[in-house]
């Protein structure tokens, strides 16, 4: 499988400045040195060892949605700085710069597009803006994506790859959790599919709220998945957390997710489901 366009990188470049200006890569799982053309034709999933690599929004766009082609929505929402917050380096300027790498306005994308042939509600977080954390504007857009979902009858697939709420917004971001599951809530009473996929890593106000909420939880082979991060509950409850701890895979065997899929075969077992799902409901 190839990528659809040419320089779609599945990492920023400062990550490649070691191994030959971005012509090698080093798996992160079993240490394999590999062209990057390679592991990008892939979609970031090492031949030798199916460790998953962190992929852009624009990959799983062309991953996930027939043709790569995705009808934006509430593509003029921008962040603000209602707190004017400055933690040495005043907000604004952090949002530029997530803007400049990853060529983004949010941390979020969501629109119109099609799985399979079938009209589906796609949202993806954009975990190069600023970690795929939780603004405002992201919990807005969320928000939006159920209520257009609704409206038009759409499944939802929402790709979620988050750091948790913005301390940047304080509690105007933590409104976002609420927010957006109130909405969802509404469209689960219009029994409309809700798919949710958990990537790496999806974490604090995001594993939260909506993460876990989906008719199906699809997590990611090997994605850190959960609230607080090993090392926090660690040093507060002072003791050795169980191999794998908020893996994928570890959060299935104790029932928190419904499956863990591989990011190649993803799109195919959302199609299946949505296949099951929208036979008993007014969607798609």
């Amino acid at each position: 499988m190839a990528w659809p366009e040419k320089n779609l990188p599945t990492t920023d470049a400062s990550e490649k400045q070691s191994l030959g200006e971005g012509i090698f890569r080093l798996c992160g799982g079993c240490s394999v040195t590999m062209p990057a053309e390679e592991l990008d034709a892939n979609w970031g999933v090492c031949p030798s060892c199916s460790h998953h690599h962190l992929i852009p929004a624009a990959a799983w766009q062309q991953l996930f949605c027939d043709d790569g082609a995705l009808d934006e929505w509430a593509a003029d929402l921008r962040p603000q700085d209602p707190l004017k917050f400055s933690d040495g380096t005043p907000y604004t300027d952090r949002v530029k710069r997530a803007q400049k790498k990853s060529g983004l306005p949010e941390a979020i994308q969501i629109g119109g597009a099609k799985l399979h042939g079938r009209p589906i509600a796609y949202g993806s977080f954009v975990f190069q803006f600023m970690g795929g954390s939780m603004g405002s504007v992201v919990g807005e857009k969320i928000t939006r994506l159920f209520e257009r979902a609704l409206a038009d009858k759409l499944p939802v697939v929402l790709l979620q790859a988050s750091g948790g709420a913005r301390m940047q917004e304080g509690i105007l971001s933590l409104m976002q959790m609420a927010k957006s599951v109130a909405a969802l809530e509404r469209l689960r009473a219009q029994k409309i599919p809700f798919i949710s996929c958990l990537l790496h890593p999806t974490t604090g106000g995001v594993a939260a709220s909506f993460a876990f909420l989906g008719d199906v939880n699809i997590a990611e082979h090997g994605a850190l998945i959960g609230f607080a991060g090993p090392r926090v509950i660690e040093n507060t409850i002072r003791q050795k957390l169980p191999a794998g701890f908020q893996r994928a895979e570890f959060l299935l065997d104790h029932g928190m997710v419904d499956m863990v899929c591989s990011r190649l075969e993803m799109k195919d077992t959302i199609g299946q489901l949505l296949d099951h799902l929208c036979s008993g409901s007014d969607a798609g």
